[in-house]
């Protein structure tokens, strides 16, 4: 991959964030090179040659996805710059949390915040807080020659909102800026998210429930970000605050609580405030009490009722035991692979074997660290750029940001896949492509006792259909003035008919064994192959 010689401003992208995969994009600015981010597992496209790939290196903020290539870039390329904020550098060798600290080095230079600095002849950078992460940072980049200069902004990850921990990127100063061209992040596409203090208020219902039956509660987190974030949230949620309860941390996620430690003074007035009062993680004295976890301890931290964070790759096989109820929380994963589910969506099978091993319940809750649709639209429009770029999500999810009327007629909008060449002439006539369609038009009918919503067969191409189909049942509920359906998935409703069956204390069909789809399947029984109702009963009933 490379540029041509007539590229003044480009984006050449190495990775986009679709899938498993990281972000780092090239971008040529008139005749310098600079390389956004390095989340790359493998960074042999960037050493393929003997030389650098770029001028320079600016990293956003210190997430895997985003930073886990740069030390070995480093050490490939020892001289070659890399730039972050100061918090970042601190916060960076927790990328590689298998490595001594000793063996990191400190290779990355430290930018303030909103001070434009000229990092190469004409480039000056200048970085604005982002949210999302304490240190992480939007860049605006500047080039100026004799004939004309170009601005870029690159967002990195974005969050507008303030969250526990961090503040939101500070709209208001960026109100105007008129870049030739922003990358932005579209993780959540166009999706539409609750408030975030009702995002938290359900998170921690959802603790609540689970603890008051006697349940035992496991987070898998990142290192970085999420798990402190809750770690918070239940320190001062007022269902918690006093609570007679152990919070154990685990793990990389017990490492990251102690770097926070170190950048306190770098985080919101409001938390400085609180750690003056009482400590901000590891607190015995203060319910509900935070402790370190041992991996030594993993097998006996559910014998009474807990809340776990561990690491998101965490073998969750060493803390389940006999006799143990445990709730398993996972983030929603909009627009990416849910890894954390994937990876212990299968216990270890001589457990299930045990008769008395009982699998845990799986839910999922949202507590989202990026932008919605809403809020991308609403910085792109605060911004007014000539060009859009988006990245960090899955195609589908980004199309159908690209396919939004109200930014197709003001911007200029790509989506690039990795190693695509984007080009993004400033000034010049430009036809936008046409938007994909991601609007369907149906048909409402109301019957005596349903309503039933008739879509065109066209809906049924697009891959994510699949997955929404998968039991042909939906859920539906207001969204203002809107109607939002959701596919209900095969492990809700297994969850449903298991939490059904726990309820349940006569001898039914409910609870029967030979009860599958809703028929008995015993062919003792006069109800074989016949459809059952949950209180329904026969001489052969047998107890799960």
């Amino acid at each position: 991959m490379s540029f041509s010689e007539n590229d003044e401003l480009a984006c050449l992208p190495y990775a986009v964030g679709h899938g498993e995969e990281g972000v780092c994009l090239l971008i040529r600015m008139g005749r310098h090179r600079i390389l956004l981010d390095c989340g790359l597992t493998d960074i042999a496209p960037l050493i393929a040659n003997p030389f650098p790939p770029a001028d320079l290196v600016l990293c956003s903020h210190a997430h895997r996805d985003h930073a886990q290539g740069l030390l070995a870039l480093h050490q490939a390329f020892p001289k070659l710059p890399i730039y972050a904020s100061e918090v970042t550098t601190q916060l960076l060798p927790l990328t590689w949390p298998n490595l001594p600290s000793a063996d990191i080095p400190n290779f990355c230079h430290a930018l303030p915040w909103r001070s434009p600095i000229e990092l190469q002849d004409g480039l000056c950078v200048e970085l604005f807080p982002s949210g999302h992460l304490p240190g992480a940072a939007a860049f605006h980049l500047t080039y100026t020659a004799a004939k004309r200069s170009y601005t870029l902004f690159y967002t990195g990850d974005f969050f507008l909102s303030n969250s526990r921990l961090v503040e939101g990127l500070p709209l208001e100063g960026l109100r105007g800026l008129e870049p030739d061209v922003l990358i932005v992040e579209g993780s959540y596409g166009t999706a539409r998210h609750p408030h975030r203090r009702q995002q938290e208020n359900q998170l921690v219902e959802s603790i609540h429930q689970a603890i008051a039956q006697q349940q035992s509660v496991i987070l898998p987190v990142p290192t970085l970000g999420l798990g402190q974030e809750i770690l918070m949230l239940l320190r001062s949620h007022h269902l918690f605050t006093g609570r007679d309860l152990d919070i154990w941390v685990d793990g990389n996620v017990a490492a990251g609580c102690d770097a926070y430690l170190e950048i306190l003074p770098h985080l919101p007035t409001s938390v400085q405030n609180f750690a003056r009062h009482q400590p901000l993680f590891w607190d015995e004295r203060v319910r509900p009490r935070v402790r370190r976890l041992q991996p030594s301890q993993r097998s006996l931290v559910g014998r009474s009722t807990c809340i776990v964070l561990t690491d998101e790759n965490q073998d969750l096989n060493e803390y389940w035991q006999a006799g143990n109820s445990w709730v398993l929380l996972l983030p929603q994963q909009s627009g990416r692979p849910n890894t954390i589910e994937s990876r212990n969506a299968n216990l270890d099978s001589s457990a299930r074997s045990r008769r008395q091993f009982k699998p845990y319940i799986t839910q999922h809750y949202l507590l989202a660290e990026h932008s919605d649709g809403l809020g991308t639209a609403q910085l792109i429009h605060n911004l007014r750029p000539q060009h859009a770029l988006f990245f960090h999500s899955s195609p589908l999810y980004l199309a159908d940001l690209t396919g939004l009327e109200e930014l197709q007629n003001r911007y200029h909008l790509h989506s690039p896949a990795a190693g695509t060449l984007v080009e993004l002439p400033i000034g010049e006539t430009f036809i936008q492509p046409a938007a994909p369609e991601t609007s369907y038009e149906g048909e409402l009918t109301e019957l005596e006792t349903v309503v039933a919503i008739a879509l065109p067969d066209a809906i049924a191409a697009d891959p994510r259909w699949q997955k929404f189909a998968d039991t042909g049942l939906v859920e539906a509920r207001w969204q203002g003035e809107e109607l939002v359906l959701r596919g209900l998935s095969q492990k809700e409703l297994l969850n449903q008919i298991e939490d059904a069956r726990s309820s349940i204390t006569v001898d039914c069909c409910g609870i029967c064994r030979h009860q599958r789809g809703q028929r008995c399947w015993n062919q003792a029984s006069p109800l074989y192959e016949f459809k059952v109702t949950p209180d329904g009963h026969c001489p052969a009933f047998e107890s799960i």
